[in-house]
């Protein structure tokens, strides 16, 4: 008989490749032909309930690495909550009406202004749809659990009804009005956008000082040669302008510059100055602000007046101190205008040309921003013109066309956040923010919010479920608002635009207002953020599997602004309450060095391209070992690298396994008081780390749990215990207490790791869980390990703590003896060690082998004095000499016992001991190696 024959040699068919892009695809088949989803919120009915509700992502296009590490994150709450004593369902929603859409068809060479609007609508809808399956597939495939027969889509008949529910509950509180005032507005899009629906980028702008002629000083100000000093970068706004607003509580001086007087910011005076070029201007007059309200100025180009008002949003940061204002063109202005009394100004059409109301031939059907050097020209004629010059600063866009935006004032629907604001904000309160910077950054996008347009000019949408009637009045009542939400939960929302006003309207609807009984249809649809700021009802509230209020919304950081904001306004103005306990926010998806995912850098990293390449799982690992409450990075390198990391995981799992193929839990397993000592400390040790990840998992701190887990499967497992349980496993009799004591704790560390591995690694864990001997047939449908308690727990940590910084010495003097030559491999050296009080102390309660803990051949505990070539270090002297003996073929030991016994002569004298009990046919047959 061979030697090699008489070692426990482990055995597994686990694989050391994953094979992952085969082998995930085969276990996802798997889970959903045995409805593992289902069987596991089976098993949890009646646990306390945990509702992560999904912000929907837009239906266009493959996913990229940004949705793999949202969707990924979800899942690995839902998986860990479902374990952990919870009923999570998780339910995938998908957002889908919008430009975006819009644009793909005309791409398509479909032009809506041709069709019929219902029937566009429809091709709006089939687009969508294809684009939910594509998505669909694509998060399917990174191994995301949930109910994907039943997601939640924002055309969806049903969604849409509900939607049109919260519609009149805010409509019925006077939360809703029809006003016109300056939105954002996207000329590139022909609609209004949300704040949510801008972004910024640098621009080059006109930058012009202009004039405006005193025309009465009300007796403060000398109108002869005295004008007013504005500075703007919006050139084209200057026709529309209507006054000036300064600040009441500033000074202002009067400038003189040769035969012209200037009004200027006393604060700014000196910045102008330099900036104009006025090296000899004399301070001549100075006055409040509130002395110039209502003074009246000369418009720059037309013969109309400009009056003076007073503000507080005019700052002394740049410019002049005075502001040019035009209602039509700016928040600021069109709120001091209001105040003043002035009527709103906004000559402009939905492409941003100016109409025939300019009352300007050479400015008529112009574009806003061509118009910028014509007004600048027509400025320098009328000798009202300063200074022109260019500068790049950042300006908002359009965040579909990229296109820059303007504010243009419209008649548009708002819903008024001012009158329910305090009750927004005392909701904000009550919610978890994970990070905790989160609830101020929320609280101060409320508090500063302004009135929030709800129409956008478009096709594909949830109309407006408004009416007019015959003079004018808006027609919104419960009973028209619930009759509509009916025929859209039966029809959908294409009923608006396939029925007349009258078949819309309940039977026998009458108004006042339309005497003889005739009603026409808002033709506006609803914000997009109106309809998945709806999702709370129409989701949450309206199914009957899921709860309202949700435990959690999961998304990135630029929700605060968007998905988060726009569902708390509607959540507290329809029910009092904000529709999540809990916000968890994530930062943005960049590459290693920082940049932005772009196509034309050549940076962007498609996960449907890693899954074929390495697997989900690579995705999965790489979520968890980020911290994603941050900004993170991703690169094929750092894929890469989580590649290795994830070979380390799975060939710990694979050697753990092999060496616990002969061992069954239930006949073999050794109890807790029994195991050995240094096996207690493993178990307590693996203990500590599951609690930590639990803990870690409970607050959302995946990479924490990835950190915890990745060091102990390194470090305690791989470099420590496993590194020198060969001696035992392979070396030690098969049914011997050392050796079962042992696989006791590998065997109950492979299965809680697993456990607590599931929600990061699931296709992985499952493949480990097939080769354990446990009840349940899938890992997914088992619990989380349970916290058990230990009495020697702080007694036992302690004492090996102090072992492992004595075992650092000992690694120390070996390798110092390694580079002189004098051994190779640790198990040559025979180590002396003359151990300090308190070390002496430490080793006789823990009682353990440690020249086999050591991976050395000879470990003498010495008495006394140490000799003077001992090497002195914190817990002892140690003397290392190369071991005498031979070496043991079957242990690798060198031994002075080798032949001892006659019957084995090959082995030393532990080897003969085990091959004598355990192969007796060995003896008889004879040994080789």
């Amino acid at each position: 008989m061979r030697v090699k024959n008489t070692l426990n040699m482990g055995k597994t068919k686990f694989k050391m490749r994953g094979n992952l892009p085969v082998r995930e695809a085969q276990w996802q088949k798997e889970w959903e032909e045995n409805k593992l989803y289902e069987q596991r919120l089976k098993l949890n009915k009646g646990k306390p309930r945990f509702d992560l509700h999904d912000g929907p992502p837009f239906a266009n296009g493959n996913i990229h690495i940004g949705h793999a590490m949202n969707k990924v994150s979800k899942d690995i709450i839902v998986r860990f909550k479902n374990m952990n004593g919870y009923y999570a369902p998780y339910v995938p929603g998908w957002d889908t009406h919008g430009l975006p859409i819009e644009q793909q068809l005309t791409k398509q060479g479909v032009d809506r202004k041709k069709m019929n609007l219902a029937d566009y609508r429809q091709l709006c809808q089939d687009f969508a749809s294809k684009e939910i399956k594509k998505q669909m597939t694509d998060f399917k495939r990174l191994g995301v659990m949930g109910d994907w027969d039943h997601p939640y889509i924002t055309y969806q008949p049903e969604y849409e009804a509900e939607e049109i529910r919260v519609f009149g509950k805010m409509y019925e509180k006077g939360y809703i009005y029809k006003g016109k005032k300056p939105v954002y507005w996207s000329p590139s899009s022909e609609s209004t956008l949300a704040e949510a629906e801008v972004e910024y980028h640098d621009i080059k702008s006109p930058s012009i000082y202009v004039s405006f002629p005193v025309k009465d000083g009300k007796g403060v100000l000398d109108p002869a040669n005295t004008y007013f000093l504005i500075w703007t970068t919006t050139p084209w706004t200057i026709p529309t302008n209507q006054g000036i607003t300064v600040n009441p509580g500033f000074d202002y001086s009067v400038a003189q510059v040769g035969p012209k007087r200037f009004v200027v910011g006393t604060d700014r005076l000196e910045a102008v100055a330099q900036e104009l070029g006025w090296e000899d201007y004399q301070v001549v007059q100075h006055l409040k602000g509130t002395e110039m309200d209502h003074m009246v100025a000369k418009h720059p180009l037309y013969d109309r007046d400009s009056l003076l008002m007073n503000a507080m949003h005019v700052t002394a940061s740049d410019g002049t101190g005075l502001v040019h204002t035009a209602s039509g063109f700016g928040e600021d202005d069109y709120n001091v205008a209001q105040k003043y009394g002035l009527p709103v100004y906004s000559p402009m059409d939905d492409k941003g040309c100016f109409t025939a109301d300019i009352n300007d031939p050479d400015l008529a059907g112009l574009f806003y921003d061509d118009a910028n050097k014509v007004v600048s020209e027509k400025l320098k004629k009328s000798g009202n013109l300063l200074k022109l010059s260019f500068f790049t600063h950042s300006y908002p866009h359009d965040w579909r066309t990229k296109k820059p935006v303007i504010y243009r004032a419209t008649t548009q629907w708002f819903a008024s956040v001012e009158k329910f604001r305090q009750q927004i904000l005392d909701q904000i309160d009550q919610v978890k923010f994970t990070p905790s910077w989160g609830q101020l950054r929320l609280h101060n996008m409320i508090k500063d919010r302004g009135d929030w347009v709800i129409s956008r000019q478009r096709a594909w949408g949830v109309p407006l479920p408004i009416f007019y009637a015959e003079d004018g009045t808006a027609i919104v009542t419960p009973e028209t608002i619930e009759h509509i939400a009916q025929i859209f939960a039966k029809e959908g929302s294409n009923a608006w635009y396939r029925r007349t006003a009258k078949e819309l309207l309940p039977e026998g609807f009458t108004s006042e207002h339309s005497p003889n009984g005739k009603f026409t249809k808002e033709n506006d649809i609803l914000d997009v953020w109106f309809d998945s700021g709806s999702s709370h009802q129409a989701v949450m509230a309206k199914r009957p599997d899921l709860n309202f209020p949700c435990d959690l919304y999961l998304e990135g950081s630029d929700q605060y602004r968007g998905w988060f904001n726009s569902s708390l306004i509607t959540s507290v103005a329809a029910t009092g309450k904000a529709p999540y306990r809990g916000i968890l926010s994530q930062g943005f998806v960049l590459d290693e060095k920082g940049h932005k995912m772009s196509k034309s850098l050549g940076n962007v990293i498609s996960p449907n391209d890693v899954i074929k390449q390495m697997g989900a799982e690579i995705i999965r690992l790489w979520v968890a070992s980020v911290d994603t409450t941050s900004d993170v990075a991703v690169s094929q390198n750092i894929l890469r690298q989580t590649s290795e990391s994830y070979r380390k995981i799975r060939n710990t799992f694979r050697y753990m396994l092999a060496n616990t193929s002969d061992f069954d839990p239930q006949t073999n397993g050794v109890a807790y008081e029994d195991l050995n000592s240094i096996d207690q400390y493993m178990e307590v040790k693996l203990n500590d780390l599951v609690k930590t990840c639990l803990d870690s998992y409970e607050r959302y701190d995946f990479n924490n749990v990835y950190k915890k887990l990745f060091a102990f499967i390194s470090n305690d497992l791989s470099a420590f215990y496993l590194d020198f349980a060969k001696d035992v496993l392979y070396i030690e009799s098969k049914n011997s207490h050392a050796r079962r004591s042992m696989q006791t704790v590998i065997y109950d560390a492979t299965v809680k790791l697993a456990k607590v591995l599931t929600p990061i690694l699931p296709h992985t864990m499952e493949e480990v869980w097939s080769f354990l001997k446990e009840k349940e047939d899938y890992v997914q449908l088992a619990e989380m390990p349970e916290i058990e308690h230990y009495a020697n727990h702080d007694e036992l940590l302690d004492n090996w703590k102090k072992f492992m910084n004595f075992r650092d010495d000992v690694l120390k003097v070996l390798e110092e003896a390694r580079d002189q030559k004098l051994i190779g491999k640790s198990f040559e050296a025979a180590v002396t060690v003359y151990p300090t009080d308190e070390m002496r102390v430490v080793l006789t309660k823990l009682d353990a082998n440690f020249r086999q803990i050591l991976i050395v051949s000879k470990l003498t505990i010495a008495e006394g004095e140490a000799p003077a070539n001992a090497e002195k270090l914190p817990n002892g002297a140690f003397v290392v000499e190369h071991a005498e003996g031979e070496v043991c073929p079957r242990c690798r030991m060198i031994r002075t016992d080798i032949g001892a016994d006659k019957e084995v002569p090959m082995l030393c004298g532990r080897c003969a001991k085990i091959v004598k009990e355990d192969y007796p046919e060995a003896v008889q047959e004879g040994l080789e190696e």
